[in-house]
């Protein structure tokens, strides 16, 4: 997703690929919902959106062209060279939102994987031991008990016969 300040530093024939590029990406979304495919639908407003964008920006210029100013005299433009110059004055860097939730969502898997992997394993004679204090059936207990046949056994079947 292209952020407005991405666009406005874009060149004429960059804004013209790009926005050939997304509306590629529309149609594309478009097909894959029409057959069912389509996974995030979210993405196709969020590509509209960017394509909204690059469409602004390619009229900006061309009423600024008609009007003979140049491409740093549009208001836009020099709105972002404004916040530009303050960001690199006060050393920040600008990072989109989305970038920096991604980062986040990282950065607490990586924690959560460095809990999980120090994490001692308990043996299997621990896991018994803590499980016969509790009165808790364990499954090598079971396997080590033999099961109890599902076919009924020779005397209840002569016992039967001879009932009936």
């Amino acid at each position: 997703m292209a952020t407005a300040a991405e666009i406005v530093e874009l060149d004429g024939d960059e804004l013209e690929t790009r926005l050939n590029e997304t509306r590629r990406e529309l149609f594309n979304l478009r097909f894959q919902l029409a057959t069912g495919q389509l996974d995030n639908f979210s993405r196709m407003s969020h590509v509209r959106k960017d394509i909204a964008r690059l469409l602004t920006e390619l009229r900006a210029r061309e009423i600024a062209e008609a009007e003979g100013l140049a491409v740093e005299d549009i208001p836009v433009h020099q709105a972002v060279a404004r916040q530009q110059a303050e960001d690199k004055k006060l050393g920040r860097t600008r990072i989109p939102a989305a970038e920096r939730r991604a980062a986040e969502r990282a950065e607490e898997n990586q924690d959560a994987e460095d809990e999980g992997a120090g994490a001692e394993t308990e043996t299997e004679d621990e896991v018994e031991d803590e499980a016969a204090s509790t009165g808790t059936v364990t499954a090598s207990a079971v396997a080590a008990e033999p099961a109890e046949s599902a076919e009924p056994a020779d005397e209840d079947v002569k016992d039967v016969e001879e009932e009936g």
